[in-house]
C-alpha cells in the first residue's frame, strides 16, 4: 500500500469523526480526499462518495434510532422526493453532461472541472452554514409543525445536488428540518442521517448501471475506515463542545472550497 493511500484511509477516519461529532460535513471532505489523495477521477469520486457517506450515515442513523432520536415520518416526507431526485440525477443527468462543456482558446472546461467547481461552491455554502450561529430549538417536547410543500421541495433540491456532487447534504437537511418542521436539533441530526443514508445508497445504484469500473477494495476499505471514525466521533461528542468544533470545521471547509476553485481554474 502506497503512503498516499495510507494518508487517504487515515483521512477517511476523519470523515467519520466529523459526521459523528457534528452530524454533517464529513461528506464535504470525501470527494476532495478521493480526487486529490487517492487519485480517483472526479465523476467516479462523486459515485464513491455516495456509497461511503451513505454507509457511514446508515450506521450513525441506526444508533440514533436505538436512542429514539429519529422521526421516521419526516424521513419519509423529506426522503422520498430526495431519493427519486438523486437516483435520476446519477442515472440520467450526469451521463448526459458532455465531456467538454465549452472551450476558450486552449482551455477546455470539462465535466470533471465543472463537477469539482460545483462541489467547491457547495463546500462554501456548507462553511457559511457551519460558521454562522444557528437558531436551535432546545425544547425536545415542543410540537412539530410540518410545512409539507417546502419540505418536499427542499428534499427534491437536495437530492439533485447530492446526485451531482456526491455530498450527503446534511448541512442543508438539518437546517431545513429545524426551520421547516420545527424539529429539535438532536432529532434533526438523527433523522438527517437516515435521509442521507437512503438517498446516497440508492443514488449509488444509479451508477452501477453505467460503464465505470468500480475499485471495490478501495471503496470498501475507505468506507470501513469512515465507519470506525463515526464511532470515535460519537464518543468524542460527549466530551467536546459541538458548537465550537462546528465553527472551526466550517472555516476549514471554506478554505478547502477556495483551494479547489483556485486549483481547477488557476493552478
Amino acid at each position: 500500500m502506497e503512503s498516499t493511500q495510507i494518508i487517504g484511509y487515515f483521512l477517511a477516519v476523519i470523515v467519520g469523526i466529523s459526521l459523528g461529532l457534528i452530524g454533517s460535513g464529513g461528506s464535504i471532505l470525501t470527494v476532495p480526499i478521493l480526487v486529490y489523495i487517492m487519485a480517483v477521477e472526479p465523476v467516479l469520486a462523486t459515485a464513491y462518495s455516495l456509497f461511503i457517506v451513505g454507509s457511514t450515515a446508515l450506521v450513525g442513523g441506526i444508533k440514533s434510532a436505538l436512542l429514539k432520536k429519529v422521526d421516521f415520518k419526516t424521513v419519509l416526507i423529506f426522503g422520498i422526493p430526495s431519493i427519486a431526485a438523486v437516483y435520476l440525477t446519477r442515472a440520467f443527468i450526469v451521463p448526459l453532461l458532455p465531456e467538454v462543456i465549452f472551450s476558450i482558446g486552449t482551455f477546455e472546461f470539462t465535466k470533471p472541472i465543472a463537477l469539482m467547481l460545483l462541489f467547491a461552491v457547495v463546500m462554501i455554502m456548507a462553511s457559511v452554514s457551519m460558521i454562522k450561529p444557528s437558531k436551535v430549538i432546545e425544547d425536545e417536547n415542543s410540537p412539530m409543525k410540518y410545512n409539507f410543500p417546502l419540505i418536499l421541495l427542499e428534499g427534491l433540491l437536495v437530492g439533485v445536488l447530492t446526485g451531482l456532487v456526491g455530498a450527503g447534504g446534511g448541512f442543508l437537511i438539518i437546517p431545513a428540518l429545524v426551520l421547516l418542521a420545527k424539529m429539535p436539533m438532536k432529532l434533526a441530526v438523527g433523522s438527517s442521517l437516515f435521509i442521507i443514508a437512503a438517498k446516497s445508497l440508492i443514488g449509488f445504484l444509479g451508477d452501477l448501471k453505467g460503464n465505470q469500473t468500480i475499485d471495490w477494495s478501495l471503496l470498501l476499505l475507505f468506507t470501513f475506515a469512515s465507519i470506525i471514525g463515526i464511532f470515535i466521533g460519537i464518543y468524542l461528542s460527549k466530551k467536546i463542545h459541538g458548537a465550537k468544533l462546528k465553527t472551526g470545521f466550517g472555516w476549514f471547509v471554506l478554505l478547502m472550497g477556495i483551494y479547489i476553485i483556485l486549483k481547477e481554474l488557476v493552478l
